[in-house]
């Protein structure tokens, strides 16, 4: 898969190539690719079915009471986000978001909203492109 967009700067950038294998076993922080609306897009999963999300207005995220530790993401922001707080992730769904919070529309928008079991294609395994940036997710 060759990754468009900036929505998941820093970790992944525009015209990076991912290997992504077909699975369905995903765990908080893995990089997913799914289908929506005839695209393949890649998003990080933050929560698992059942899960309560919070996030605050600068962008801090709650995940079932207890503050979640992003290193992967620069610079927090709510973004593009119409969600009511707590929210519950519903079961066979993932909630998922970009790590280019200011930009990524993604689970924290109900347009994109949390991503069906059905709809995940597989998970980001390795960037293969470029080859300096070759590495193991």
């Amino acid at each position: 898969l060759q990754i468009e967009g900036t929505s998941m700067e820093p970790t992944l950038s525009n015209g990076d190539i991912v290997l992504l294998p077909k699975t369905t076993r995903f765990e908080r922080g893995d990089l997913c690719g799914f289908t929506w609306n005839n695209k393949l897009l890649v998003k990080r999963v933050i929560g698992l079915p059942g899960d309560w999300i919070e996030i605050d207005t600068d962008g801090t995220i709650y995940l079932n009471g207890d503050k979640l530790g992003e290193p992967y993401v620069e610079h927090k922001a709510l973004g593009e986000c119409d969600l009511e707080f707590p929210f519950q992730v519903p079961q066979e769904q993932y909630f998922v978001i970009g790590d280019m919070r200011e930009s990524s529309i993604d689970s924290r928008n109900t347009l994109i909203g949390c991503i069906p079991k059905d709809q995940i294609v597989g998970k980001v395994f390795f960037r293969v492109w470029p080859f300096k940036s070759m590495r193991f997710f």
